[in-house]
């Protein structure tokens, strides 16, 4: 390459570069708008009355931007002996998650979070008996599994809140493709519910500073190269 054909092919390098940088800068921004957007729309459905529970008509419209976090409330009966416990780790520190199945009035099955119970106290979770009203936050289903573990319903080892595949597992009819994590009882009483934890990640603003700043350091420094 010649002398002259040498600042040249810098310049479209760097050009290049720059535009990939300032297009992820862009992104990043974006993404902050939406993420901003989220977490402002989760923080009115929790402060916000509850609704019924969706039911079979509007499952399939159902996302995670419309649904996720929604309070709603729902009214029926426990399925007796059909507690699903999902391994879970919370503040109160290992234990599971007790998932029972709740026949609606109008006969269609919801899965209830009814809420955590530690290792140890894995027998104390009594099912309360008769017609029951279950308020809680919305929450679709969690497939698969954790990271690096699967869900294994013929061992009875659940890592995620599946509702398709524990619906399968305990031949639910009829079953919502969401559960609900029901608010707490009361003080002193197991399982343990509302302890649904809302926290999003929102690091797109330092990420997009980070882009922009090395657009601008690039050009910088290609300005720099090519006056010497």
């Amino acid at each position: 390459m010649t002398p002259r054909r040498r600042p040249v092919a810098v310049l479209v390098a760097a050009g290049i570069v720059f535009l990939l940088l300032m297009g992820l800068g862009i992104w990043q921004v974006q993404r902050l708008a939406w993420k901003t957007d989220l977490i402002a729309r989760v923080d009115a459905r929790v402060a916000a009355a509850p609704v019924a529970a969706p039911g079979p008509a509007e499952w399939d419209a159902l996302t995670e931007e419309n649904a996720e976090y929604r309070r709603v409330t729902v009214a029926g009966d426990y399925r007796p002996d059909s507690d699903v416990l999902v391994q879970a780790v919370t503040e109160r520190g290992p234990g599971f998650w007790v998932m029972t199945p709740l026949r609606t009035q109008d006969g269609w099955t919801v899965l209830v979070n009814r809420g955590f119970v530690a290792a140890d106290r894995r027998d104390d979770r009594p099912l309360p008996a008769g017609a029951q009203t279950v308020t809680g936050l919305l929450r679709l289903s969690q497939p698969g599994g954790a990271f690096l573990r699967a869900n294994d319903p013929r061992a009875g080892r659940w890592y995620s809140r599946d509702t398709q595949a524990i619906a399968a597992t305990l031949g639910l009819p009829r079953a919502a493709p969401y559960f609900i994590d029901a608010d707490r009882a009361g003080e002193g009483q197991q399982p343990v519910g509302g302890m649904t934890v809302i926290a999003f990640r929102n690091n797109h603003l330092s990420y997009a500073l980070t882009w922009f700043a090395m657009a601008g350091l690039l050009a910088f420094l290609t300005l720099r190269a090519l006056r010497r």
